[in-house]
């Protein structure tokens, strides 16, 4: 079982949904706080941060290799006019933090080097995000798992091998527990490339917990990812996507968001547990079963054949498996058309249940 403070996540535990704010905020902490009540009106559990800044994750230079050529939102622009317009100020942090808290959300953040780590534990977040990119930043691990927290980290790009030595790395240094999501690392990612099958296989191969970072357009991928087993969903969040902003393309807006928590929490319910019994709904309607019915005025000492004996709906009468047993056998009074045959109809025949 994965804590989060006093929250539990897992198996038979509600799928912990997570907002991702990301660089939705568009530069205005006025609007990072629209979002976090946005989130919070919307169902979800949690929100999520990013904690760097351009200087953490690159350095300013034009050079081509530090130009985006991808994605259309981010093409042409260096990366650290990405990171700058992207980041969200550390000095934001705590009023977002304190936010969330009100709304009864978990705040957390991705942190990208060791310093952010330094900031957020002062203050006292409760879990730790590793993003896809970040997973084979195995400096940066070994400084997230001496916080001994909880860890949530995005599979994206990594091999086997990658999460192998990320997950060896992080318990080495004292993470105590570890879920992994299963993501595409495209922005947005096509419903083709998502392999949700990947989720029950992350569980199986690494012994951990295992859940989805979705960042394709579609709310159907996240809820069927909730059928194979995923306990965590991460979604972006926006206010509009009209807006603009880094990743408002594949964002969802609050009615959206709002739209995927109930198809998920109606989806818990209908997975269940391995059951045989009958539900509650289902009991009063078993009288719509087939059961055997006389279907022609029968006399006293008169033989049941087949064509005064019939397997037909309502299930009033006997069970149809003993059809054959009673075919043959006398009636022990006179029995009128339509009504349901019981043992006590039927003579020389031992009484079942």
């Amino acid at each position: 079982m994965f804590k989060i403070g006093t929250r539990e996540i897992g198996m038979g535990r509600p799928v912990f949904i997570v907002a991702e704010i990301s660089g939705n905020h568009n530069g205005s902490i006025k609007r990072a706080l629209k979002i976090i009540d946005a989130a919070a009106d919307a169902g979800a559990d949690a929100v999520k941060l990013q904690t760097y800044t351009p200087e953490t994750m690159t350095i300013d230079s034009d050079r081509k290799e530090f130009i985006v050529q991808s994605n259309p939102a981010w093409k042409g622009k260096t990366l650290y006019q990405l990171y700058g317009e992207a980041s969200t100020p550390w000095e934001w942090h705590k009023e977002l933090f304190a936010r969330a808290k009100k709304r009864g959300l978990i705040c957390f953040s991705t942190p990208f080097d060791n310093s952010s780590v330094d900031f957020l534990e002062k203050l006292k977040q409760p879990v730790y995000k590793i993003a896809s990119f970040e997973v084979v930043d195995i400096p940066l691990l070994e400084r997230v798992g001496r916080t001994r927290k909880p860890v949530i980290m995005s599979r994206g790009m990594a091999s086997i091998a990658e999460i192998t030595l990320a997950i060896k790395t992080l318990k080495k240094f004292g993470t105590p527990e570890i879920i992994l999501l299963q993501c595409v690392s495209s922005y947005p990612a096509k419903p083709e490339d998502m392999n949700l099958l990947t989720i029950p296989d992350l569980q199986k191969r690494f012994k951990v917990l295992a859940g989805l970072s979705d960042h394709s357009l579609s709310r159907d991928v996240a809820v069927a990812s909730v059928a194979l087993g995923a306990c965590v969903i991460e979604k972006h969040i926006t206010l509009a996507r009209a807006d603009g902003g880094p990743d408002a393309a594949f964002s969802l807006e609050p009615q959206e968001f709002a739209e995927l928590v109930k198809s998920v929490r109606l989806v818990e319910k209908a997975i269940g547990t391995p059951s045989y019994k009958r539900s509650e709904s289902e009991k009063e309607n078993i009288v719509f079963r087939k059961s055997l019915f006389v279907v022609k005025d029968i006399k006293k000492g008169e033989r049941f054949t087949q064509e005064n004996v019939r397997s037909i709906r309502p299930g009033n009468g006997l069970s149809p498996r003993f059809y054959r047993e009673v075919l043959g056998k006398r009636s022990t009074q006179g029995i009128f058309r339509a009504t349901p045959l019981q043992w006590n109809l039927v003579a020389v025949a031992k009484k079942r249940r």
